[in-house]
């Protein structure tokens, strides 16, 4: 079984098809950065046009079941998920009317401070807010998974130790293999592990040793040092695959409609774009490049499949129903 765990692709019947030439059984996307309920209401009204039009190539999931059934039929599942609690604004009932539309992850912060917890580009991290603390419960009650993938580490730390199931970091890498601002560092991956969570790797550039120039050989090494050190199990991929989106649509991802500045992103200073991807992974079709490599640097044929999607496959398996 092959699972990406959060993708933010333009999405068109040529991405589509690459999903199922690259034999991806399912894909978390993401429905909304800063959009409030009726913006991401419509977001999910565009997919559902998606799945009447591609429904050979394509099909909406809320549970592993789906996951299998999509398998079984030859497409690929669909798992919607908000990088942003803004979906819900400020009314906590919200979230269980999302969890009932598909919505499966929903992170507690993007960067910025929310009424939740804190974004990981903030100068302090106060932790769970008052309301966060409720949410959590709530996201626990219906089966909504928390992530908290651009949050703060003590914001993330709590979230891990409050939340009564495991909470998830969808897309990141370890901190000390390459130290950028929004990857985490070990006291927050062992936060996350050790109360059951999932941590899935990026390859968004800026977020990879050596960036576009990262090799396939490392990315897998370093995969491999952290199954070691915490254990396959905890472990998936989470590429963050923005592709085919204009300049503008990554803009929109970085600020929203909160500031009149523009963000260059992590690590780079001259060009608002998303940066190149690595040789080794354009598009879909590259899953097998990195399962070939995980085998390459000696991990056994099971740890390779629960990191290709076996483990995020158990995770919803437990986690996408209510209590």
């Amino acid at each position: 079984m092959r699972i990406d765990n959060l993708q933010y692709a333009k999405w068109s019947e040529k991405v589509f098809r690459q999903m199922r030439e690259g034999q991806v059984d399912a894909v978390h996307v993401t429905i909304a950065y800063h959009e409030n309920f009726r913006e991401t209401v419509l977001n999910i009204e565009q997919w559902n046009r998606w799945f009447e039009q591609f429904p050979d190539l394509i099909m909406q999931a809320r549970t592993a079941a789906d996951v299998d059934h999509a398998k079984a039929t030859g497409r690929t599942a669909i798992i919607f998920g908000a990088q942003n609690p803004s979906p819900i604004e400020d009314d906590i009932g919200l979230v269980e009317i999302l969890h009932s539309l598909g919505l499966r992850f929903m992170q507690l912060s993007y960067n910025n401070q929310s009424l939740l917890a804190t974004g990981c580009y903030e100068a302090t991290d106060p932790g769970i807010t008052r309301m966060g603390r409720q949410v959590i419960r709530e996201m626990n009650r219906v089966g909504l998974v928390v992530d908290m993938s651009h949050s703060a580490d003590r914001s993330t730390i709590e979230a891990a130790d409050l939340s009564t199931r495991p909470i998830t970091i969808t897309h990141a890498n370890p901190h000390d293999w390459h130290p950028a601002l929004r990857n985490k560092s070990g006291d927050v991956i062992r936060a996350v592990v050790e109360n059951g969570g999932m941590f899935g790797f990026s390859i968004y550039p800026h977020h990879l040793r050596g960036g576009t120039a990262c090799t396939l050989t490392d990315f897998c090494e370093m995969i491999a040092r952290m199954a070691d050190t915490y254990g396959t199990a905890h472990f998936g991929l989470g590429t963050d695959l923005c592709q085919d989106q204009p300049d503008s649509v990554v803009e929109w991802m970085r600020v929203g409609r909160w500031s009149k500045e523009i963000d260059y992103g992590e690590g780079s200073a001259s060009a608002p774009g998303f940066p190149p991807m690595p040789a080794w992974f354009n598009d879909n079709r590259d899953f097998g490049k990195i399962e070939a490599g995980l085998a390459a640097v000696g991990m056994n044929k099971a740890e390779v499949a629960g990191i290709m999607g076996g483990n995020w496959y158990r995770f919803y398996a437990e986690n996408f129903d209510p209590l």
